[in-house]
């Protein structure tokens, strides 16, 4: 709803430099929630300037405003909407053609609009020059060359933005009759509930034939059929049955006479650093082993000597100085031994087990922050097409499954910009192989008590696991479930950018408030319910054997399903179960099972008492390969449409977890 104040939205390609754009102009006034009824992030901020406030909605990154993904779909409701007065369009000068087709569909809605030509310092070092005044000439909309990196020219993007936003001067006048067309239908829809200025965007969405917006205008038979004769005429002359395909043409034939009046390239430009560092990391020879290389650099400094000082020094901070300050406070109170009990060995314990696995989340994060804000990411979905097409899926499916390595959910949110429905749901089933963070505090818990000298190249011998069995389960599904054609792959390889400073600590900081937020939370309350199941028996008396406590009763009700396995003892299964609820309560809870107060060092050797190295292998593929968290567990039913996707999908990583676990463990059983 309006606030009274003025409303401006960004929008732009991806990569274009929009959140960037958004973070200078709004700085910490930003919010993010959700928009109303999806999962897709809105988010919100305002700008401070001249005395002057301005409310900002950063829209999902978008190549145009035709329906065929969910970000898409939500722009162009919000931007035909009465919330929002006028448009902040990002355009990236060093990729102008393609941007300009979202820009002309912009200017077509006639709502006031500046235009912020970013990356104009790229442009300069490759010797481009720019006409931002005949460019703007041309759109009819206001042009500001900007670098919203390094914040060049942002006093005059924020006066323009504060001050007084116009419409678009004119509206194109495209070529082959398309023009002609548009004012046309625009005439007949003239008498209709519309906004006035969007009349040239609703006219070009009907001669295109969009079904959406034909539902929704519910036009009058006759306007209708004089619609339907004007885009007929228009394919006749054309010669071509594609309308779509037609419009399209024109707005790039205007765009492509608009970059010849401004814009001035060399004659023999040299070799931009893009072009020069992507001839080593996507050689066809070199490309894989590259990656290989980063992966392992990745995973040896979070496992390393680095990743184990730091979690040691935070471990030894909250066991060493923390819990025995609260036990000694809760003594001199006199409380009794049930609490302290509670405190300090369930909550302290339970929290502070998870917690101390903080720092090597947090060096996990900045590796992935780090190679995702430079563009290396969208090179290697390029280069996995190859492999990933042998299990019938394309390039795409594997930016989720990426961002798996993350979290579970996001991941499984960003398959929706799939077309194909197949490749789709085949991406979701996948992406839980993928080892997410919140697996990495059970991984290095492990690692480091039964394998102290090979930590890193266990945890990626697990990685590497994970990828193989998608692989796999790709092949299984792709002969039994999903036999349609994977659909075409393109994907936009951005120029590489030095990551900023501030960039790379928020994303950190935002990775590091989740996790802390979920051992604030789901950990807390699962590590007092564990405590409390544990030390009660079925009829509510205290229990003096953790074993006859009501967990202990459960656990060894479940525990012979994992026998085959090698760790078919109550506590393993207990923790198994905890972890559906999120993969960190599975430290949590042994840790409170075995009373080890959340010392890390004390429930490793506790652990290699309950378990053999090959056994406590088996555990941790077990846990690599089983149904995600909950919150994943939900966002694959809504994403997959329905609970019989959503419990076929945990059935299926359930079955082929105790599978591969149980090979594992009958294998190695023949040589150790």
């Amino acid at each position: 709803m309006k606030t009274g104040r003025t409303t401006i939205a960004i929008m732009g390609n991806p990569n274009s430099g929009k959140t960037t754009l958004f973070i200078k102009l709004t700085g910490s006034n930003q919010h993010v929630g959700n928009w109303p009824g999806v999962t897709v992030d809105r988010k919100t901020g305002q700008i401070h300037h001249a005395g002057k406030v301005v409310d900002v909605v950063d829209l999902p990154g978008i190549y145009s405003l035709s329906p065929f993904t969910q970000e898409e779909i939500i722009a162009r409701e919000f931007v035909l909407s009465d919330e929002l007065d006028g448009i902040l369009n990002i355009v990236d000068a060093t990729n102008i053609e393609r941007n300009l087709y979202l820009t002309m569909q912009l200017i077509a809605l006639g709502l006031p609009m500046v235009i912020a030509l970013n990356f104009i310092d790229d442009c300069r070092a490759q010797g481009v020059q720019i006409d931002c005044q005949t460019m703007s000439d041309l759109l009819g909309v206001r042009v500001i060359p900007i670098s919203a990196r390094h914040g060049e020219n942002m006093d005059a993007l924020l006066d323009a933005v504060t001050g007084t936003l116009t419409p678009p001067a004119h509206q194109p006048d495209y070529l082959h009759g398309v023009g002609a067309a548009i004012r046309r239908v625009s005439g007949l829809l003239d008498g209709q509930p519309l906004r006035r200025a969007s009349l040239p965007f609703y006219a070009e969405k009907l001669l295109e034939g969009d079904s959406h917006v034909q539902k929704t205008l519910s036009l009058p038979d006759p306007v209708r059929h004089e619609i339907s004769h004007v885009a007929l005429s228009l394919c006749s002359h054309q010669n071509s049955t594609d309308n779509q395909m037609i419009m399209a043409d024109a707005l790039y034939d205007f765009i492509e006479g608009v970059v010849k009046q401004c814009y001035v390239r060399p004659e023999n430009p040299p070799l931009t650093t893009t072009e020069r560092i992507d001839r080593v990391v996507m050689n066809k020879w070199l490309a894989l082993p590259i990656f290989a290389l980063i992966m392992c650099v990745m995973f040896l400094a979070t496992f390393g000597p680095i990743g184990s000082t730091l979690m040691d020094g935070l471990d030894g901070l909250i066991q060493g100085r923390l819990s025995p300050a609260v036990e000694s406070g809760l003594l001199a109170i006199g409380a009794s031994d049930w609490v302290i009990g509670l405190v300090c060995d369930g909550i302290i314990g339970g929290v502070g087990g998870v917690v101390s696995f903080l720092p090597q989340i947090v060096i996990l994060f900045l590796f992935l922050s780090v190679l995702e804000d430079t563009g290396y990411l969208a090179r290697i979905a390029f280069i996995m097409d190859t492999l990933l097409r042998k299990i019938g899926l394309s390039g795409k499916s594997f930016v989720p499954m990426l961002m798996g390595f993350g979290c579970t959910t996001p991941a499984v949110m960003a398959a929706r910009t799939m077309e194909n429905e197949d490749d789709r749901r085949m991406t979701i089933m996948l992406t839980p192989f993928m080892s997410c963070g919140a697996k990495l505090p059970v991984y290095a818990l492990f690692s480091a008590a039964f394998f102290p000298a090979h930590a890193g190249l266990v945890t990626i011998s697990l990685y590497v696991l994970g990828i193989v069995m998608a692989i796999v389960a790709g092949f299984i599904l792709k002969k039994t479930v999903f036999r349609s054609v994977s659909s075409g792959f393109v994907l936009e390889l951005p120029t590489y950018r030095l990551p900023t400073f501030k960039g790379t600590v928020r994303n950190m900081w935002t990775r590091a408030k989740d996790f802390l937020t979920k051992a604030g939370t789901i950990i807390f309350l699962m590590s007092v319910l564990i405590w409390l199941l544990q030390n009660f028996t079925p009829t509510l008396g205290v229990a003096e054997n953790s074993a006859d406590s009501i967990l202990g009763a459960f656990g060894q009700l479940i525990a012979p399903i994992f026998a085959p396995l090698g760790f078919g003892f109550w506590q393993a299964a207990v923790s198994l179960l905890a972890g559906l609820v999120a993969k960190e309560a599975v430290v949590s809870t042994l840790s409170v099972l075995y009373g080890a107060g959340g010392d890390s060092a004390m429930l490793a050797t506790i652990l290699a008492g309950a378990f053999s190295p090959l056994t406590a292998y088996c555990f941790l593929v077990f846990i690599l390969l089983y149904m995600p968290c909950m919150s994943a567990f939900a966002t694959i039913k809504r994403e997959m449409g329905g609970w019989r996707w959503a419990f076929g999908s945990a059935a299926f990583q359930i079955a082929l977890a105790w599978l591969t676990a149980f090979l594992i463990h009958t294998v190695g059983s023949l040589f150790f």
